[in-house]
This record gives C-alpha cells, sequence and structure tokens, in this order.
C-alpha cells in the first residue's frame, strides 16, 4: 500500500488532473484557471484546442501533445519531467481528463513511479446528463462508448441486460442510430434519455424510450457528442416468475429472433443467459427441433 498525501511535498512533480468545460467556458473553476498558471507544463489532447482555452484565461504555459496516438512516447517524456521534480497538469479537450481518455495510463504509470497525482473536480457530461434524466439516480453504471462491432456490442449488451442500474453511455452522432437499434434488440423497449450538446447553445434533451429517440435519430443529422441515459434492468430473480416461463427454449429463442431482430448466435446467447443454461444445450435443442 502506497499513502500519497498530495499537499506536504509540493516541490516534488506532480501531476495534476485538470478538467476543462465541455461547451460553456463559464464552467471553467478558478482553481483550474489557477492551476494550470502554476504548473510547469501542461499536456494536452490537442494543444491547438487548449491554446486557444489559455488565451482566453490568461493562461502563459509550455503545452504538450499527449492523446491516444503519443502516449507511450510522450508518456515516456512527461514521466521524465514529473521525475526531475516538475509539475504537469493534464487536459482533455473537453471535460475531465482519464474518464474515456488515455489520460488513465499516465495515472497509472505516476503511481507506479511514487508520483502523486492530484485531481481537480470539475466538467464532464456523465452527472449532468443524469441528473436532467429523470431516471433513478441513487443507483447507476457508467459504461462509456461500447464496441463498434456489431458482434462485440451485442455481446457487451447482453451483459448489462439484467443490471438493475441506470446505465450511462457516450456515443459519436455517427453511431448513434446503429447503437440505439442494437439497444432496443437486445435490452428492449426501455425508457431512455439522449443528452447532447450539453452546456452549449443547442443543448438538447429527448426524455422517452429507446424506440422513440431511435426514430428521432433516423430523421435527424445528429450533431455532437450524445450521452445516452438508460433504464436498468430487472434481475433474474431465482424465486420469481419470469416473462418467459410459459415458452419452450425454441420458443424463447424465435422471440429474440422473431419480434428483436437478434442473428440466430445472439438469439441462442441471449436465451441461455436468461435460462442460465449452458449455450451449447440451447444449440442443440434448437437445431434438433429445426432439423
Amino acid at each position: 500500500m502506497i499513502e500519497q498525501k498530495s499537499f506536504q511535498n509540493e516541490t516534488d512533480g506532480q501531476l495534476f488532473l485538470v478538467p476543462t468545460p465541455i461547451g460553456n467556458l463559464e464552467d471553467m473553476s478558478f482553481r483550474a484557471i489557477a492551476t494550470l498558471q502554476k504548473v510547469d507544463i501542461i499536456a494536452a489532447e490537442d494543444t491547438r484546442h487548449t491554446l486557444k482555452l489559455c488565451n482566453h484565461f490568461d493562461i502563459h504555459k509550455p503545452l504538450v501533445s499527449y492523446h491516444e496516438h503519443n502516449k507511450k512516447v510522450s508518456g515516456e517524456k512527461l514521466l521524465k519531467v514529473l521525475q526531475e521534480g516538475q509539475s504537469v497538469g493534464l487536459v482533455t479537450d473537453a471535460g475531465t481528463p482519464g474518464i474515456s481518455d488515455p489520460g488513465a495510463d499516465l495515472v497509472r504509470e505516476c503511481m507506479d513511479k511514487g508520483i502523486s497525482v492530484i485531481p481537480l473536480p470539475g466538467a464532464n457530461a456523465v452527472l449532468p446528463a443524469l441528473i436532467a434524466s429523470g431516471q433513478n439516480t441513487d443507483h447507476f453504471l457508467f459504461y462509456g462508448f461500447l464496441p463498434r462491432q456489431k458482434k462485440e456490442r451485442a455481446e457487451i449488451l447482453s451483459q448489462l441486460a439484467v443490471i438493475p442500474y441506470t446505465l450511462i453511455f457516450y456515443e459519436a452522432p455517427h453511431r448513434l442510430k446503429q447503437t440505439l437499434g442494437a439497444m432496443k434488440a437486445v435490452l428492449g423497449n426501455r425508457k431512455a434519455t439522449l443528452a447532447r450538446e450539453l452546456t452549449k447553445k443547442h443543448e438538447t434533451f429527448l426524455r422517452g424510450n429507446i424506440e422513440e429517440i431511435e426514430r428521432w435519430a433516423i430523421d435527424q443529422e445528429v450533431k455532437g457528442e450524445c450521452c445516452l441515459i438508460i433504464e436498468g434492468g430487472t434481475p433474474v430473480d431465482d424465486e420469481g416468475d419470469q416473462w418467459w416461463d410459459n415458452l419452450t427454449v425454441i420458443d424463447h429463442v424465435n422471440f429474440y429472433l422473431n419480434e428483436k431482430g437478434l442473428e440466430k448466435k445472439e438469439a441462442i446467447k441471449q436465451t441461455a443467459l436468461d435460462r442460465r443454461l449452458p449455450k451449447r444445450e440451447v444449440y442443440n435443442t434448437f437445431h434438433e427441433a429445426i432439423q
């Protein structure tokens, strides 16, 4: 176990995780500005974007690039200056560094080398979207971005289907329709909220169900990063009745094939998950019936 006392050895190198606005510049905190004004170096996802932010707040510090495609080389350089006693402020283009962001790798590397990591609270999209969604906020699971490939995406959604907590996802606008279609097929037509362009002039909330938001997305040229808030599922209850209790295994698979539009492999897998049966057993039962 390693204990970090963040403000007792301020002459040592320190990595500051500094949130930046996700749209509205007024969300930049006084502490975030002061921190970026005092660090030796600012590591930014896109230095051109961050330079505009720095100019707006009269911050004049060296900018270095740190992003997904150069994180190994750039990370080694940043670790070196941190070990030499300099301080680094890590920012992403918008929001909190380290969330769906390569900053998490730099944090782990700093911890491995005993370098203090000091987080600042600040802007992100997850909590504003959740608290304005009208959905359950007592318990929630933030997943982030789903896999892009159809098979992997369906597998992840199948695992999330029985989680009883509100589910939160990020999605790019050009993939929104496909993601909503996959959610409807695997999760069913649950209550859903779409939050987009948070804190900006065109901030929009759509509150309804997955199917309604999918229809809206089909008819729109969606712009801006999206946050999806999806109603939690019903956990499997060993003692209670299940919606599929009166269905045979074959009928259960056919339900996912015909009603939910899943491919055969996905329908068999979801049936096996529902019934807590080996996938091979469901596969054999289904194929014996159709031969």
